[in-house]
């Protein structure tokens, strides 16, 4: 009895490292974090540093969190695992394990629980993960593309028709305003034309058309955080200013919830909207 549960547990064991390791295939790059939630600083005990470098050990492509990702992994963020290391509470030992999720936060792989009994937190930290890492030691990790990851992004062509549709009804609303303001514009010089000056009056000064406001922007930052689809823009509060979103151009984004974009002009970065039937551009700081 004892050596057929024996077989039984050495045949789940061994086929839970095979689904692991086939998992884990499937996944093209993992993403670390500046910080773990038990810790207060980016980087503090060099952990997060130590994460990517015993990811990459292992075989893993490895990304800081917020860094600049290659192109295959903009357009489709499941290509990517996004990695964490949780604490478990212990009296006299350091418990840490590593987890990988999924884009849809799924968890896919969690790691045995590396232990230390050091008290400096520097140290005991360093052998805990390194322990905890050693979960890794059987998966043989390799990158084998399937078809389940690779459909999870839109195809190339309906994102380019859906970012082209939204620029080009934006511009429409832009040509209209602009054709609205024209119209008054107009309707207010003849009006001045028509109305007769009386000699003892001042002559009436012409209305000039104005059709955009330069504005110039704060001295006040704001810093870009990657979101779904684009960015937040914070201020040093923080508090959430703008929400923008990618489109098929360059340094152009579609800000969401209003008929106003944010694109680059030399060194500027420019916010555009309408105000009334006023085409204003303000200047924003605005640190990626």
């Amino acid at each position: 009895m004892k050596t057929k549960f024996l077989t039984l547990f050495i045949a789940f064991f061994i086929a839970s490292i095979a689904y692991s390791q086939s998992g884990l295939n499937n996944y093209k790059y993992v993403i670390v974090p500046k910080t773990y939630d038990f810790l207060k600083e980016n980087d503090q005990y060099q952990l997060n540093s130590l994460t990517k470098f015993l990811f990459e050990k292992y075989g893993f492509q490895t990304l800081f969190e917020g860094e600049d990702y290659p192109e295959d992994l903009t357009t489709n963020r499941c290509l990517a695992l996004k990695s964490n290391v949780k604490k478990d509470s212990g009296l006299f030992k350091t418990k840490l394990t590593v987890q990988l999720k999924d884009c849809n936060d799924k968890l896919v792989f969690i790691s045995e629980v590396g232990e230390s009994r050091e008290k400096e937190y520097k140290v005991a930290y360093n052998l805990a993960l390194r322990d905890a890492f050693k979960s890794f030691e059987t998966i043989n990790y390799e990158y084998k593309p399937t078809g389940e990851v690779a459909t999870s992004k839109k195809p190339d062509t309906a994102v380019k028709s859906e970012v082209t549709q939204e620029i080009q009804q934006l511009k429409q609303e832009i040509q209209e305003l602009k054709k609205e303001k024209e119209a008054e514009v107009a309707e207010i010089k003849e009006e001045i034309v028509e109305t007769p000056v009386k000699s003892e009056t001042k002559p009436v000064k012409e209305v000039e058309q104005t059709s955009e406001n330069i504005i110039e922007g704060s001295s006040n930052i704001l810093y870009a955080q990657e979101i779904e689809q684009g960015f937040q823009l914070v201020d040093s509060s923080p508090k959430v200013v703008y929400r923008i979103k990618n489109t098929n151009l360059k340094d152009v984004f579609l800000v969401e919830n209003t008929s106003a974009i944010i694109y680059k002009k030399g060194d500027d970065w420019i916010l555009e909207f309408y105000s009334g039937n006023t085409l204003n551009q303000e200047i924003l700081n605005i640190k990626f």
